[in-house]
């Protein structure tokens, strides 16, 4: 019998391979019964505040060795600089970020999304000593694949190492249907690995709602669309289970859960937000398809924080014609952030705009970068 390889390519095929371990049908039944999912810890009252949060982007599409350290305003912005001979940090277009936060002396440890592969995730991450076993949650903006890719392969081969019953934070049962790429050629763009997760001990808690994660940060919940922006659909759903592998129809949103196929409106995304002491919010966006305004305008809403200190992540505006992300720009500058640091699927028209118009704002990112939010 052919030996299984697991290729990076996000195919059918290959998860199928890939997900058929000795243990599956074993973990198959608590899966299937709901049993390894929770619900978030939602907020009520004031959201969590820290005293400090440092923000690292674990892997993005490029790194710059020769960028400069510094100070900008009231931001430490720490580089990876040159990599030791032999190694490198990689680039992907996928996205995953590191957030560290402390209350005295509390700290929490996340991983906000998970790139493209598991090779440059795990590549990246111990390049940058981060520990697996340090992290206290994982947060999974939404279901694809240029967030979740690297995901089951860092389960499975740090399943040793990761703390018992570590919590994935998702949106919702959207998250977990299969997918495929439609802006262009169709292709598959594959679906989270269940059996890993369970393999992993990781626990599934769905934040639908506003909620805490690890009692320092809170996610937005689903995001309204009250906004100018548009939802672009580059991917479309399939609805329903098969061999274990999809999303349960009854979970899902109503007008959902009689229809086969049906184009993504991204209803399950989260953003993750903290509130830094005497700063503000931070907003992590991750991909912004609900629109990054959306996103801002929620987490206000839900914290009841006037300031924002600064927006960071993916703003999904690369596709999005000139006037679409000048008008971004515009109503984004409304909330008067100190900060915005754009990444992954923001696209270079959105950062001239914001470079030549508010360069005080504006904070240039690469993979490694690490910045440094404090009171």
């Amino acid at each position: 019998m052919p030996q299984c390889m697991c290729s990076h390519r996000p195919s059918r095929r290959m998860f199928l391979c890939c997900s058929a371990s000795a243990t599956f049908g074993a973990l198959m039944g608590p899966i299937l019964s709901g049993s390894s999912v929770a619900r978030a810890e939602q907020v009520s009252g004031d959201v969590p505040t820290v005293d400090r949060l440092a923000l690292r982007v674990v892997t993005d599409s490029y790194q710059l060795a020769i960028a400069p350290s510094g100070r900008i305003g009231s931001i430490d912005v720490i580089r990876f600089g040159m990599p030791p001979a032999g190694k490198s940090l990689l680039g992907e277009f996928g996205l995953a970020m590191h957030a560290e936060s402390s209350r005295g002396a509390e700290t929490r440890n996340m991983l906000i999304d998970f790139g493209f592969t598991s090779e440059t995730l795990e590549n990246n991450l111990s390049m940058l000593g981060i520990a697996p076993e340090s992290i206290d949650a994982l947060v999974l903006s939404h279901g694809h694949y240029d967030h979740f890719g690297g995901l089951a392969g860092f389960l499975q081969h740090n399943r040793r190492r990761l703390r018992p019953d570590v919590p994935l934070y998702v949106g919702g049962e959207e998250a977990f249907c299969t997918r495929e790429w439609t802006a262009g050629k169709v292709e598959d763009f594959g679906y989270i690995d269940r059996s890993a997760l369970a393999g992993a001990k990781v626990r599934i808690v769905t934040a639908e709602a506003p909620s805490i994660i690890a009692g320092h940060g809170f996610t937005t919940g689903n995001i309204p669309t009250r906004s100018f922006e548009k939802v672009l659909s580059p991917s479309r759903m399939h609805v329903g289970i098969k061999d274990g592998i999809g999303c349960f129809p009854d979970k899902l949103a109503t007008e959902k859960q009689s229809v086969q196929v049906i184009a993504d409106d991204f209803q399950h995304e989260l953003a993750t937000c903290f509130n830094v002491k005497g700063r503000g919010l931070v907003v992590i966006t991750s991909c912004s398809h609900r629109g990054v305004v959306n996103a801002v305008s929620r987490a206000l809403e839900i914290s009841g924080v006037s300031k924002v200190h600064a927006v960071a992540g993916g703003f999904h505006l690369a596709p999005q014609k000139e006037d679409y992300v000048r008008q971004t720009f515009t109503e984004l500058m409304k909330f008067d952030p100190d900060y915005v640091i754009p990444m992954h699927c923001t696209g270079e028209t959105f950062v001239q705009i914001l470079e030549k118009e508010a360069p005080d704002k504006f904070i240039r990112s690469y993979t490694g970068s690490r910045y440094v939010f404090a009171s």
